[in-house]
């Protein structure tokens, strides 16, 4: 919906959210309710230390907080770390909306520096073809969701700072067209700078410098002029109402976040979480569900009402929609299909890479296992199994030494002769999978 005009977008901004914002030590929490005649805070609060308390401790804090407020239902959209998310910009010029996450996906090598480790992504279309990706390793969300759920907060979205600030200042009016705008999640952390230009769509980065400093280097990438920043809370909705508390000119990301939970039609935040961990409690998802009923019982009441000559008309109407509807369903089965067989090439380009460090793990093991005097002349590695032909003083005690590591066992001699002073081996072991 970011092509609707301000009047109309102004108009169906409707909802209420919860925005978290983890810092180093604290989560700072604000809740904000979305209504066409503006925004109200309703809620800011910090809680502390949460790495070093219970989890049900300050889960407790956060329940009281919402059932202040009557919104025990709510979801949280929660703002993580910079320096856990990956944050990189992609040109996708000429692709098509519906075709973006196929081809993401295929750059995914490209831009992953965290090579064979699991990672998520979350990604938003930018201005100019561009798309804005999010990328973090899936353990590190799955920490944060375990220790949420252990809290008892459900999370609807964890995304970054980037993407939060970038739907939040667009909720009801277009933000200027060039721009830079720092943040700092706590005292010891490093500034964060945000901006936006013709030049590039979004620039994000941290850096340990001074405001000033760090505001002069973000202009230089945006190719803006002026460098000086701007108050971050200047760029958000005004709230119409604001508890004393909610100093947004000392930190406005919890109100960006809650902005963009409250309002996910406007607002669409990139989200690292998986579809099927999303937490949806607000209420305001139970609206297409009522205006789907709504439309049902209409249509009942009208096919009742109606003599028959206008059901059959109503009817014919309806099999013409579902006869245009037909090809997109298969064009968007086909492209399922796709997709399913780029990541079964991609599972089969990874396993292919991590044989090769398996098979020198291996090597690596034999060398520790079967030290010197011990030689080995010739090392035959299968996907299976090793074996090797060398010489030992004593060969009989390597099949329990071989059998001791992590990566063999099963060891058995094909063969074992006496040369002089040495005995000649051929040693066979099975590899164990990897882990």
């Amino acid at each position: 919906m970011s092509g609707l005009p301000p009047e109309l977008r102004r108009f169906i901004a409707f909802g209420t959210g919860v925005g978290i914002q983890v810092t180093a030590e604290d989560l700072e929490v604000a809740v904000a309710r979305v209504r066409p005649t503006g925004v109200t805070v309703l809620a800011r609060s910090p809680i502390r230390r949460f790495r070093e308390r219970p989890a049900a401790e300050w889960g407790a804090a956060y329940s009281a907080l919402l059932e202040r407020h009557g919104l025990t239902n709510l979801s949280a959209t929660v703002v993580l770390p910079r320096q856990e998310v990956i944050v990189r910009q992609v040109a996708m010029r000429g692709v098509g909306t519906k075709d973006l996450e196929a081809a993401l996906a295929f750059q995914l090598d490209g831009i992953n520096p965290y090579g064979d480790e699991e990672v998520l992504t979350g990604w938003m279309p930018l201005a100019g073809g561009a798309v804005l990706v999010g990328i973090a390793r899936r353990q590190t969300i799955e920490n944060y969701l375990e220790l949420f759920t252990e809290a008892g907060i459900a999370v609807s979205s964890f995304t970054f700072t980037a993407a939060a600030i970038y739907g939040a200042i667009r909720l009801a009016v277009p933000p200027p067209a060039e721009f830079v705008t720092v943040s700092r999640g706590g005292p010891a952390e490093a500034v964060e700078v945000y901006g936006e230009s013709p030049a590039r769509p979004v620039f994000s980065a941290a850096f340990d410098l001074s405001t000033e400093r760090a505001a002069a280097l973000a202009a230089a990438e945006l190719r803006i002029d002026s460098g000086e920043p701007r108050a971050l809370d200047s760029l958000l909705p005004a709230p119409r109402v604001n508890p004393i508390e909610n100093d947004l000119a000392h930190n406005a990301l919890p109100y960006a976040a809650a902005l963009a939970s409250a309002c996910p039609h406007l607002v669409r935040a990139a989200n690292l979480l998986p579809p099927e961990q999303r937490a949806t409690a607000s209420r305001a998802y139970f609206i297409p569900t009522a205006a789907i009923a709504a439309l049902l019982l209409m249509t009942l009441g009208a096919s009742l009402a109606f003599p028959g000559f206008e059901q059959r008309q109503y009817l014919k109407q309806l099999n013409n929609e579902i006869a245009r509807l037909e090809p997109q369903a298969r064009r968007a089965a086909v492209l399922d299909r796709q997709i399913e067989h780029a990541r079964a090439n991609s599972r089969l380009l990874d396993e292919f890479r991590s044989r090769t460090r398996a098979d020198l793990d291996a090597l690596l093991e034999l060398t520790r296992v079967l030290p010197p005097p011990v030689w080995a002349n010739t090392v035959e590695l299968s996907r299976d199994s090793v074996v090797v032909h060398g010489e030992a003083e004593q060969a009989a005690p390597l099949l329990k030494t071989v059998d001791a590591s992590p990566l063999f066992h099963n060891s058995e001699f094909s063969g074992i002769s006496r040369v002089q002073n040495a005995e000649v081996f051929r040693l066979r072991s099975q590899r164990r999978p990897r882990q």
